[in-house]
Formats: structure tokens, C-alpha cells, sequence
């Protein structure tokens, strides 16, 4: 019998699902879906092809829960934004690269054929490092830039003020800041968050000189 902790869980995840499918642009709906994260130590959220015309947005539920409503708000249009700029990573020959470098890895292993094994972990070593370098490039950041934007133009449209849009996604990514684990995902977060703030006070200033 299910825990009442776990029921709740599920009717917060499942309520969730829903309000966030209704906060997407109504071109987007028809193919994009909102899922609950599984495995271990997923990302609080994140966003990928499904196979077909689908998208899926990827929420790990018991973190998103933790977070005030604006801020999840301005988290998932952050995807929304990256699904309509068309920057979701896709999984390249570096993926099936090091899928068969592991395999033939273990498979020399067992044979005890010392030069395949060495190529082998060669192979694993060149896709690994590109699938490291593709989220530490200067493009990849600034697609992460310009989808915080979009997430800013998104939180207007569906009614926010402007400066209460700047104040919750970056509020939001303070929080990721302090979670972050490793130098280069902290790294990313802090250009983020750089970016922001000078967005945030360019729009000020813009403000109060129309309003001279």
C-alpha cells in the first residue's frame, strides 16, 4: 500500500504536469510533453528529442517541488525557449562512439587482446572528450543566454511584469548556483546569472528614461 508521503508526491507531480503543459505556447502543445525524471540523481529539468515530432521536458518532481512556483515557471519556459530556438543537444556519433568503445573494451578484456583493448579505451577517450567539450563551449553558453531571454519574453506574455520576471529566474538560477556540482556546470550557471543581471538593469534603465 502506498505511503500517504508518496500519494502526495504523485498527485503534485501528476497536478504539475498539467499546469505546466498549459503554460506551453499553444503551437507547441500538440508535440510537446512534460515526464517525470527516472535513475538516479537526474537534472532538476532538462529537455530532449523523443523519437518522431515529439519533445519531451524532463522534471526531476522531488527537487521542482522545493522551488516557488515563479521560479518553476521561469525554469521550464528556459526549455520552452531552447525547444523553439531549436537548441536541444542531439546526440551525435559521439554517443554510439562510446557505446561501441565500452563494448569492444569489455569484450578484449575477456579475450586478454592488449592492443584492441588499448584501442578500444582510445575510442572511448575521443568520444568522452567531445561529449565533454559540447557543454563547455562558447556557443553552448550562449544558447543558454538567449534561452533565458526567450524565458523573460515568455514570462510577459503570460502576464508577468518584466522586473518580477528578472527577479524570479534569478532567483531561480541562484539556487542552481549553490547546487551545482563541478567547476564548469557552476561556471555555466554564473554566466548565466552575469548575463541576467545585465539584461536586467539595460531593461531598467530603459524604463525609467521613458519615463523622463
Amino acid at each position: 500500500m502506498p505511503s500517504p508521503n508518496s500519494s502526495l508526491k504523485n498527485t503534485f507531480s501528476r497536478t504539475e504536469i498539467r499546469r505546466l503543459e498549459d503554460l506551453l505556447p499553444p503551437e507547441l502543445q500538440a508535440w510537446v510533453k512534460v515526464i517525470p525524471a527516472d535513475g538516479i540523481r537526474p537534472k532538476l529539468i532538462t529537455c530532449e528529442e523523443a523519437g518522431g515530432d515529439e519533445v519531451v521536458v524532463i522534471i526531476d518532481m522531488l527537487k521542482w517541488e522545493r522551488l516557488a512556483q515563479d521560479q518553476r515557471n521561469l525554469l521550464f519556459w528556459h526549455e520552452v525557449a531552447r525547444i523553439q530556438n531549436d537548441t536541444i543537444p542531439k546526440d551525435g556519433w559521439e554517443v554510439a562512439a562510446l557505446a561501441i568503445g565500452l563494448g569492444g573494451a569489455v569484450g578484449e578484456l575477456w579475450v586478454q587482446n592488449g592492443l584492441l583493448f588499448v584501442l578500444a579505451l582510445a575510442i572511448c577517450g575521443v568520444a568522452g572528450f567531445q561529449l565533454w567539450r559540447r557543454g563547455s563551449t562558447k556557443k553552448d553558453i550562449k544558447t543558454l543566454i538567449e534561452a533565458d531571454r526567450g524565458a523573460i519574453k515568455l514570462a510577459v506574455r503570460n502576464g508577468y511584469a518584466l522586473p518580477a520576471a528578472y527577479k524570479s529566474l534569478g532567483s531561480a538560477l541562484k539556487l542552481l548556483v549553490n547546487e551545482a556540482e563541478g567547476g564548469r556546470q557552476r561556471n555555466n550557471m554564473d554566466k548565466r546569472l552575469e548575463a541576467l543581471r545585465a539584461e536586467a538593469a539595460k531593461a531598467r534603465r530603459s524604463y525609467e528614461g521613458a519615463g523622463e
